[in-house]
């Protein structure tokens, strides 16, 4: 009897010991009670926005979160454009593509077995379709006869020589072609950019400003077209190209005050040249043409202008001669930049708008690279028009 009751009391203690062990695993497994509401869940791996995420190294080994470092732009790189000594021999393929056919032709005439009275208007056909004018044509002509008459010429070479220092002659090589951009006095030189509307003037400004700079100028600009929203984001673009600073005033404001500012913060800051932009404009509205003239005077308190330059669109032709005439009327314009010479443009304009005007034509533009526009030579020019080698003195 003893036996039995000692194995019923084993028993028992094996179902209690068994018991005790579920209850322990089930409180071992039962989850974490939720944080209230005004804590926060600190614990490693978990995302107060999501599901529990990884958390950085650090974080884990120190407790302490990790920033991650700012993002720094990069400053804008500044660049030196090529020198313009020679830019003009450089780019002197791009002109002589579109006007080859002019000086081959040209030529063509000029050798024939008999200049008879024929080829003679034949070359002022060709003279004038060129864009030379009338009257300009007229004179080189009667002094070609004469020359080839008295000279007996009749080599190619002779003939192309002949013909060359006629048109150098009919572009008066003694013009000062020089650009007044030096300061006088701890005033910077003020460069006023003038032209029709569609001219490519704010883009010529820029690459202007990329010509100063090549030359060794600090330049200045102000984006004085106030009527064009993007015109003056498009100067400060280019100017900050080269690291020059941009004026700039706020949509429509008055342009004549935009300059008069730029001028002071050149003065300001000493730097050797101040570039003022204008807003293009039709040559036959008084009104806009009388608003060119208010900022010339709101400037000039400053001290005298330096230098204006027309920019005129090569491809316009005989028109831009008249452009000229009423730019020049308000604002004294000194010097001719003559884009899109490498176009469909006549070569011949540069030697009417100086015969006519009496301007010279300083800078030219042969492309749309942002240093194609070259200082202006007449020899380096004629050679290119003529569609030939370049001479000697032009390597």
């Amino acid at each position: 009897m003893t036996e039995y009751l000692l194995i019923a009391l084993a028993l028992l203690g094996v179902l209690i010991l068994g018991g005790l062990g579920l209850v322990v695993s089930r409180l071992r497994r039962r989850p974490e009670p939720p944080l209230p509401e005004t804590e926060v869940d600190t614990r490693p791996g978990r995302d107060l926005a999501g599901p529990p995420v990884e958390a950085p190294e650090a974080e884990l080994s120190t407790g302490i979160l990790v920033e991650p470092p700012p993002v720094v732009e990069a400053p804008p790189v500044v660049e030196m454009p090529e020198p313009t000594a020679g830019r003009l021999v450089r780019l002197r393929t791009r002109l002589s593509r579109s006007q080859n056919a002019f000086g081959k032709g040209l030529l063509g005439l000029l050798s024939r077995d008999h200049l008879d009275e024929d080829t003679w208007e034949e070359i002022e056909d060709s003279l004038i379709t060129a864009d030379v004018g009338i009257d300009a044509t007229r004179d080189i002509v009667d002094r070609l006869r004469e020359r080839t008459r008295v000279l007996g010429t009749r080599s190619a070479t002779e003939l192309r020589a002949l013909l060359a220092a006629e048109l150098v002659d009919a572009l008066d090589p003694a013009l000062d072609r020089s650009l007044r951009t030096a300061p006088k006095d701890g005033v910077p030189a003020v460069v006023l950019v003038v032209g029709v509307n569609g001219a490519g003037k704010t883009t010529t400004c820029g690459k202007i400003a990329r010509v100063l700079v090549a030359d060794g100028r600090s330049v200045l600009l102000g984006a004085a077209d106030t009527f064009r929203a993007a015109a003056a984001d498009q100067l400060q673009t280019w100017g900050g190209r080269v690291g020059a600073e941009t004026v700039r005033g706020p949509e429509a404001a008055d342009p004549a005050s935009v300059a008069f500012d730029a001028v002071k913060r050149g003065i300001d800051t000493g730097v050797d040249t101040v570039l003022i932009d204008t807003a293009g404009r039709l040559q036959n509205k008084v009104g806009l043409m009388d608003e060119l003239g208010k900022v010339k005077r709101v400037v000039s308190k400053h001290g005298p202008i330096d230098e204006t330059l027309l920019v005129l669109d090569a491809t316009t032709g005989q028109n831009g001669l008249e452009q000229a005439r009423v730019f020049t009327e308000v604002v004294n314009v000194t010097g001719v930049v003559l884009t899109k010479l490498d176009g469909t443009a006549k070569g011949g304009i540069v030697i009417a708008v100086q015969r006519k005007l009496g301007i010279p034509v300083k800078l030219v533009g042969l492309g749309e690279g942002k240093d194609d526009l070259a200082p202006f030579d007449p020899a380096q020019f004629v050679d290119a028009l003529l569609g030939t080698e370049p001479l000697a003195r032009d390597a």
